[in-house]
């Protein structure tokens, strides 16, 4: 609620405004009866037609300027609503973008996705209906008890009577729904998360037949979600019919009171039929108030999955050094007894790892699958802090940097090639947002991605689809390695970004790379020994371990995993190895 009420307060004047025309609506609206009342007692009663013309355009008065105050609390309510809801969803995503990998890891996408959507329309209409309804219809409610008053107290008994027990319906159906509706938006959490591995991996599910084996798992899973959802409908549908017995006995008891006092001349037809009008008033406002409590309550389950993502709080802590050591003397990377432990493992995937590499050198990283090859490059970067150990960058701790500082130095090149939805230049100059054209066509250069691009209608203007799909694997690797080069970070890393490309392509790259200006510290992580092999230093990864550190012809001389892998690759690429 507290997170709500921060987000309406750059909308201080709508929420006041709304409520108010609602207010000058009901006020309006319980006039009504008494009119009503007044043309049969006095007009029908005495046959007096100007009288009935007269108070019937008192009614229509009242019904215009009623609506006039409805459509004004509309507008209001609407800015608040839209207003605040926007301002929670950029606020959301902006604190989203603050989260290390841990907390992306350990949240999720598909619950994050439905909080930044789903949720935050729930709270939306939520606000939406409080500022027009939640004042509104109590007020109906107790107004129309009060002006039956008014009118005999022995008859208004009967509101007396059935208002606190309308109101113990409608409340206990709020409190026993609002923990439901919260499974259920976690069961949405889970669809979504189904459905967006599915199509994300509809390739691989093909490949190997599972298409049912996927339909039946969803079935289960929405099935689940399906009685969850009927589940509390039944209970939230009691409310209705539950408020339509009380109230329509209440107006049974009403109309019997009322003709037992009209015969006693204590009361006049018309005021029996302004006491019926204000007990129907109480319906229809209860069924709003009962739509507007469902409203509520998921608004409110809504607002708190919403604040939970709020109260994470990035792990890492952002320092204010913003330069290193320029001394050539000082490694640009250094390890420290380096290890890491991913949150919620039980055991750590890179473990110990001490090691130098000077500034202008080439670092190959090798190893067999899951030995810790892109944990270790994520160190640098600091996408991940170090669980032990220190990891220095020009002689600074990666912990102290600012952020921002440190991920100018190092530019990385992920092992999956992610492109966005825009022009081949609006791509690269995600790495360096003032780039001119002469230094993207460097950085395509670089890469080998100026034969292609040339080729491409527009060049720079290219229009690029979302995650690059109207590109091979090999042009979309290219390029997200030339976005990264675009910004000449001295520290280069290509984390196995080049496995889509051929031996002689990748052999290109690395020369490329080799004769940058900036000569950039080079780490490559491949599971190709031809793609190392005139590395400065080779280091080589088993369970997270370093099994074995030095140039190519130390380690087929004494590391024996990494001569298993060489002679596996050049027994079964032949010549082709030698060459790269």
């Amino acid at each position: 609620m507290k997170m709500i009420i921060r987000f309406l307060k750059d909308y201080k004047k709508e929420c006041i405004l709304a409520p108010l025309f609602k207010m000058l609506e009901a006020i309006f609206e319980l006039f009504v009866p008494l009119v009503v009342s007044s043309i049969i007692d006095d007009g029908i009663a005495n046959a007096d037609k100007a009288y009935i013309v007269k108070m019937c355009f008192m009614l229509i008065l009242l019904a215009v300027i009623g609506l006039t105050c409805a459509i004004t609390a509309q507008y209001f309510s609407a800015k608040a609503a839209v207003g605040a809801a926007t301002g929670m969803r950029h606020s959301l995503f902006s604190h989203i973008q603050t989260f290390s990998f841990t907390e992306m890891d350990t949240l999720g996408t598909s619950t994050l996705v439905t909080r930044m959507t789903s949720d935050i329309n729930q709270v939306q209409n939520g606000i939406n209906m409080v500022l027009r309804l939640f004042l509104r219809s109590p007020f109906i409610v107790f107004g129309a008890m009060i002006m039956a008053f008014t009118i005999d107290w022995k008859a208004a008994m009967v509101f007396v009577l059935a208002i606190p027990v309308l109101a113990v319906i409608v409340f206990g159906i709020m409190l026993v729904t609002r923990p439901m509706y919260k499974n259920v938006q976690a069961g949405l959490d889970r669809i979504l998360g189904i459905t967006r591995q599915n199509l994300t991996g509809v390739r691989v599910i093909r490949a190997f037949n599972k298409e049912q084996d996927e339909v039946r798992q969803f079935k289960e899973d929405n099935d689940s979600l399906n009685r969850l959802q009927k589940s509390v409908g039944r209970i939230s549908g009691l409310m209705n019919p539950l408020t339509y017995v009380v109230v329509n006995i209440s107006i049974i008891a009403l109309i019997w009171i009322g003709a037992i006092r009209v015969n006693a001349g204590v009361l006049t037809q018309g005021q029996v039929v302004a006491l019926y009008n204000y007990m129907s008033q109480i319906l229809v406002e209860l069924i709003k108030l009962a739509n507007l409590i469902i409203t509520i309550t998921k608004a409110l389950a809504c607002a708190g999955r919403i604040e939970s993502v709020f109260q994470v709080q990035c792990g890492m802590a952002d320092g204010d050094v913003r330069e290193g050591s320029d001394d050539s003397r000082i490694p640009a990377v250094e390890f420290k007894n380096v290890s890491l432990t991913y949150k919620g493992s039980m055991a750590p995937s890179v473990d110990g790892i001490s090691f130098k590499a000077m500034k202008g050198q080439t670092i190959g990283i090798i190893g067999g699958t899951g030995s810790g090859k892109s944990s270790f490059v994520n160190l640098i970067p600091r996408l991940y802090d170090a669980t032990e150990g220190e990891v220095l960058v020009d002689g600074v701790n990666v912990k102290d940097y600012s952020i921002e500082a440190l991920r100018d130095k190092v530019g990385i090149v992920m092992q999956k090639a992610v492109l966005f939805k825009g022009t081949i230049r609006e791509n690269m100059r995600m790495g360096n947002k003032t780039a001119t054209d002469e230094q993207i066509d460097e950085a395509l250069a670089i890469s080998q991605s100026k034969e292609f691009v040339d080729s491409k209608e527009g060049r720079l203007d290219y229009q690029i689809e979302q995650g690059g799909k109207n590109l091979s694997g090999g042009q979309r690797q290219r390029l997200t390695i030339a976005r990264a080069i675009v910004k000449k970070p001295d520290v280069l890393i290509l984390d196995d970004s080049a496995s889509a490309l051929d031996f002689a392509t990748d052999a290109a790259l690395r020369k490329a790379i080799s004769g940058m200006d900036n000569s950039p510290t080079v780490f490559i992580v491949s599971q190709r020994a031809a793609s190392l092999m005139h590395a400065d230093l080779i280091i080589v990864l088993e369970d997270g371990q370093v099994a074995g550190m030095g140039t190519h012809e130390q380690l087929l001389d004494n590391c024996e995993i990494y001569k298993e892998i060489y002679d596996s690759q050049f027994k079964k690429e032949g010549s082709q190895g030698g060459v790269a």
